[in-house]
């Protein structure tokens, strides 16, 4: 196993990060299982959001002055910027629902919130696990069902949008529906990316 050295602050900052994901991913399913996009909701994820980029601006800062880091800098940097956009894509999600005034959401895109902090919720484990090499095998297995959840969400935005043009015979709910389950899509995608990352980062460290 490679010696890792142990600047400590780093994976103190990816775990805060991770924590602040999953708060607002939790509170994006709370306003989509309650319809409610009110103004104090999306003020209130936007907070969450400013705190997220506020730790991943201290990661970065952090990183420029540790001489030797604990992992590879390209895959910090590459780790809390992925991280962050996470919950950037949340935020889009639940802002575009509130300007756009949306009709009540569909089943589907309350099916996508679950799969998308289920994701989120095996990014905690992994990121969490990133501090000892010895939970390398729990951190790959996490990473596959990552890929899984991405996969499920998938077939759930296919079939959406099949039945969405087939059925939605108000254009602009359409238009306004398709960006929304595509922003979420992405944040799927991104949790991927984030799974792929710490991938990497297990094989080259374990």
């Amino acid at each position: 196993m490679r010696f890792i050295p142990r600047e400590g602050k780093f994976f103190d900052y990816f775990e805060e990060l991770a924590e602040k994901i999953e708060e607002g991913g939790l509170l994006f399913l709370e306003m989509v299982e309650s319809y409610e996009y009110s103004e104090p909701k999306i003020a209130k994820l936007k907070v969450i959001e400013n705190e997220a980029d506020n730790i991943t601006h201290k990661t970065y800062e952090k990183m420029h002055k540790t001489f030797i880091t604990p992992l590879d800098r390209e895959d910090i940097y590459n780790l809390v910027n992925k991280m962050d956009s996470v919950l950037d894509m949340i935020e889009a999600s639940a802002v575009r629902m509130y300007l756009y005034k949306v009709k009540k959401p569909a089943k589907e895109i309350v099916a996508q919130a679950k799969i998308l902090n289920e994701a989120i919720r095996r990014i905690k484990r992994i990121v969490h696990g990133l501090r000892d090499m010895k939970n390398a095998k729990m951190i790959l297995d996490a990473c596959v069902e990552i890929n899984t959840l991405e996969n499920e969400a998938d077939y759930i935005m296919r079939t959406t949008m099949a039945s969405l043009f087939e059925h939605e015979k108000d254009v602009f709910e359409l238009i306004k529906w398709k960006e929304i389950f595509e922003i979420i899509e992405e944040a799927m995608d991104v949790c991927e990316d984030v799974s792929n990352i710490v991938e990497g980062i297990v094989l080259k460290n374990a």
